[in-house]
């Protein structure tokens, strides 16, 4: 049995989520699974089917995008998967999917207002979005880019990726994060359900204000402040 066998399993069972949460079509998608003490992760194969995946096809790369186990070719996305891991010390899952409402507002140029409560239960401010890649960095190592791309978007804006664990990466799609793949995969849900929400309002009222402050911090705080009550102990 591999030493990598628990990773592969958590990175198998978190991408078999993402059909059956209807966030992927096709191949479009993949989940990673970190572990921080050995700097590997596991991630898809590169454009194999859901329903071919098996946790022996997982593949196993470390922090530099280097391949240490597996026959397959690992997903596209790895270079981006690496250099978010080594650079955000704390987060052991990442997901990229190209969501239909959440990829629309990528695609938009725009981040996702705070429209409503069920947005302000998991975050305080806008859902970010990157601008789109400049040339050069395109022309480079694209994939590797734009890890450094949602970095460097996060500092612009004095964001904390603890904070805000998802962003939509401009003209392309978004990615999330968590503590586990199970977390990347759960905060995958909640961005593409806030996007689809967040659309519908524009269309109803285009000039749909933002929920006001007193509630955006009331609902953050009842499920994530120091005296939390949302849910049992």
């Amino acid at each position: 049995m591999s030493i990598y066998q628990d990773i592969k399993e958590q990175a198998y069972h978190a991408n078999m989520q993402l059909p059956k949460l209807n966030l992927v079509l096709f191949t479009f998608g993949n989940v990673s699974a970190a572990d921080r003490e050995k700097r590997v992760f596991a991630i898809k194969p590169s454009g194999v089917p859901y329903d071919e995946l098996t946790v022996e096809k997982m593949v196993i790369v470390n922090f530099e995008g280097q391949t240490v186990e597996g026959d397959l070719r690992p997903s596209s996305d790895t270079q981006t998967h690496a250099v978010l891991y080594k650079n955000w010390e704390d987060i052991s899952g990442i997901v990229h999917t190209h969501s239909t409402y959440a990829t629309a507002w990528a695609q938009a140029q725009t981040a996702i207002p705070v429209f409503g409560t069920t947005h302000a239960d998991h975050l305080t401010v806008d859902i970010p979005c990157a601008p789109p890649m400049a040339d050069e960095m395109i022309k480079g190592n694209y994939e590797y880019e734009t890890g450094f791309q949602i970095i460097n978007h996060f500092e612009s804006l004095g964001l904390s990726h603890k904070e805000v664990e998802m962003i939509l990466v401009g003209n392309h799609a978004p990615f999330t994060w968590g503590k586990t793949a199970d977390k990347a995969v759960y905060n995958s849900a909640v961005l593409e359900a806030v996007a689809q929400m967040a659309l519908l309002t524009r269309q109803i009222n285009p000039l749909a204000p933002k929920l006001k402050d007193s509630l955006v911090e009331k609902h953050y705080e009842r499920k994530h402040g120091a005296c939390a009550y949302y849910g049992q102990e």
